[in-house]
C-alpha cells in the first residue's frame, strides 16, 4: 500500500461519533456561509467602497470557479483516480452517513476552493490574524475530506496548489484597481 493510502487510512481510522458530526459539518459548504458574510464586511471596512468590494467578489468568483472547474471539470475525468471510498483495496473505510462522494477524487475541489478564498482574502486584507484563522479553516476543511475517506492526501495537496495558483493570478489582476497604501502594498515595496 502507498504512503498516500496509509496516511488516509490512519486519519479515517481514528474516528468517533462526536467527531463524525464535526467533520461532516466542517465539510458542508452551507456551514461556511456566515464566514463569507464576515469576509465581505471586513473587505468593505478596509476599502470603504462597495464598488471595489463588488470587483473583489467577482475576483473570488473567478478564482473559485476556475479552481473548481480545473479540479472537477478537467482533472477528475481526465485522471480517473478512484476516490478512496470507491477503491475496493481500501475496504473497509469508516463512512459517515454512508457518504462516498463521486467516483473520482483527484484532485480535491474542497481544498482548491477553500484555499482560493483564504489566500485571495489574505492577500487583499493583509492581516496576520485573519490569515492564520483562514488557513486553520482550510486545514479543517482538508482534514475533514480525508476523515470522511473521500480524498487521499495527494488529492488535497493538488487542490491546495490549484487554489493557490488561481488566487495569486486573480490577486495580481485585481492590483490594477486597488488603492495602494502601506497595508495593501506588495511585500518588499515599503
Amino acid at each position: 500500500m502507498s504512503l498516500d493510502a496509509d496516511i488516509l487510512l490512519w486519519i479515517n481510522g481514528h474516528y468517533a461519533g462526536w467527531l463524525d458530526k464535526v467533520m461532516w459539518t466542517a465539510s458542508a459548504a452551507k456551514t461556511w456561509v456566515w464566514l463569507y458574510v464576515v469576509l465581505i464586511i471586513l473587505l468593505y471596512r478596509k476599502y470603504r467602497s462597495w464598488k471595489l468590494v463588488l470587483l473583489m467578489l467577482v475576483g473570488f468568483g473567478i478564482a473559485v470557479g476556475l479552481s473548481d472547474f480545473l479540479c472537477s471539470g478537467i482533472l477528475k475525468p481526465w485522471v480517473c483516480r478512484l476516490r478512496p471510498t470507491h477503491e475496493p483495496a481500501l475496504d473497509p473505510l469508516h463512512l459517515v452517513r454512508g457518504y462516498a462522494g463521486g467516483r473520482y477524487g483527484f484532485c480535491s475541489s474542497h481544498a482548491a476552493n477553500t484555499m482560493a478564498v483564504a489566500l485571495l482574502f489574505s492577500l487583499l486584507y493583509r492581516n496576520k490574524y485573519a490569515t492564520v484563522s483562514l488557513m486553520a479553516w482550510v486545514a479543517l476543511n482538508c482534514y475533514s475530506r480525508m476523515y470522511l475517506g473521500v480524498h487521499y492526501p495527494s488529492d488535497i495537496i493538488a487542490g491546495l496548489l490549484i487554489g493557490s495558483l488561481w488566487a495569486l493570478l486573480v490577486w495580481l489582476a485585481l492590483l490594477h484597481w486597488l488603492p495602494v497604501d502601506d497595508e495593501a502594498a506588495l511585500p518588499g515595496d515599503s
